[in-house]
């Protein structure tokens, strides 16, 4: 999709009747600053396994969104992840919980937003849903539908805005 510019804002103002805001709590990390793209969801807690999954799948014209149930004790997502998810196409991962690397991840062209970063990585445990819809933020995402992430914000759609 590789959308070149993006506007929440803007794409408020124009589709007022589709738009969810998402409660202000994210910090952009990524390469990218402005992404978008058809969801696909992970709920997991402390456990990347389905991150590591899913990042190694086609994502061209995808936004992973991830519900790692806002914790603050593990990050999900790493450069070697992020990495990957950068070879797949993804346009971008939206972290209900933290990253790390976030040096090596702000140089990657890929869009990345989470609540924080902390340096211990996650346990492998296996565990997690994928492709169920997840709600914070006041926002409930669901695959198939469409996120659309900038320095003012995010917002959810159940159609494609651009």
């Amino acid at each position: 999709m590789r959308l070149t510019t993006i506007s929440t804002p803007d794409l408020c103002d124009e589709f007022p009747e589709l738009v969810q805001v998402v409660e202000p709590m994210f910090i952009n990390y990524g390469g990218r600053e402005q992404f978008g793209g058809q969801i696909v969801t992970i709920k997991c807690f402390e456990d990347n396994s389905l991150v590591r999954d899913l990042v190694a799948e086609e994502g061209t014209g995808k936004v992973l969104v991830v519900d790692a149930g806002g914790s603050m004790r593990r990050a999900c997502l790493g450069d070697l992840l992020a990495e990957k998810a950068v070879q797949n196409g993804w346009e971008g991962i939206l972290m209900f919980g933290c990253i790390r690397d976030v040096d090596a991840i702000s140089g990657l062209e890929l869009g990345v937003q989470a609540l924080g970063s902390h340096p211990m990585k996650t346990d492998k445990k296996g565990v997690g849903e994928r492709d169920i819809a997840v709600t914070f933020g006041g926002v409930t995402f669901k695959s198939g539908e469409y996120v659309y992430a900038d320095n003012n914000g995010v917002i959810v759609s159940p159609q494609p805005l651009m």
